[in-house]
């Protein structure tokens, strides 16, 4: 969600950790069923190893991937796979290694449509919607449209009972703990400039992992 340039676009809200309590089961698999419906293939697993090697089997060795910035998929080891183990032609390497400047254009259209993208959401909804939060936007083309496969690992967290509560879980949770992460680590506020919301997809393109435990915020 961090942006390097924009300035937050809502007050920074109390932060409300009850948007940090898992899902019951029930919920989890309501929401499962209300994807799948929706043209979203969904698999629930157990924790975070689980998420990491499905997602890896899903992945032909040799693949474009790329992926937004995500403590979900950091922390489940899968960026460290995707970026450093040879196996696969990771994107964000290569777009970091480029000069903002002068290739500005070249970075912008080589992380628009990969072949895969490997990412999280801020909320899924148990009738079937999934929520995406940005400053700069970056990820939110691959997730909606450009990317050939889409992965999203998400925490048991983060399942909500409809949209406002998403939203809501966006702007009471995950961007307060957001914006103090980038202060720490950049110096500078994240913004919440831009939110994607999407209620179906062409069916086989987009996988949502429902992890059973928490990951990522």
């Amino acid at each position: 969600m961090t942006s390097n340039t924009a300035t937050p676009t809502i007050e920074r809200l109390p932060l409300d950790e009850s948007f940090a309590v898992l899902a019951t089961t029930d919920a989890l698999h309501r929401a499962a069923t209300a994807l799948r419906g929706h043209g979203f293939e969904v698999e629930i697993v157990a924790d975070g190893s689980a998420a990491r090697n499905l997602v890896l089997s899903r992945i032909a060795p040799g693949s474009e991937v790329h992926g937004g910035a995500s403590l979900t998929i950091d922390s489940i080891g899968l960026t460290e796979v995707l970026e450093r183990s040879g196996d696969y032609l990771p994107l964000r390497p290569r777009i970091w290694a480029m000069d903002r400047q002068t290739q500005k254009d070249s970075i912008r259209k080589l992380g628009a449509a990969p072949d895969v993208f490997v990412n999280s959401a801020h909320a899924v909804t148990e009738d079937g919607s999934i929520v995406v939060a940005s400053g700069s936007g970056s990820q939110l083309g691959p997730i909606a449209s450009g990317a050939g496969q889409v992965f999203l690992v998400v925490g048991a967290q983060k399942v909500v009972p409809d949209l406002a509560t998403a939203l809501r879980r966006i702007e009471t949770y995950v961007f307060p703990l957001e914006d103090a992460r980038a202060m720490e680590a950049y110096g500078r506020h994240s913004a919440l400039n831009k939110v994607l919301i999407l209620n179906g997809d062409v069916p086989g393109r987009v996988t949502v992992v429902l992890v059973e435990e928490p990951i990522g915020f």
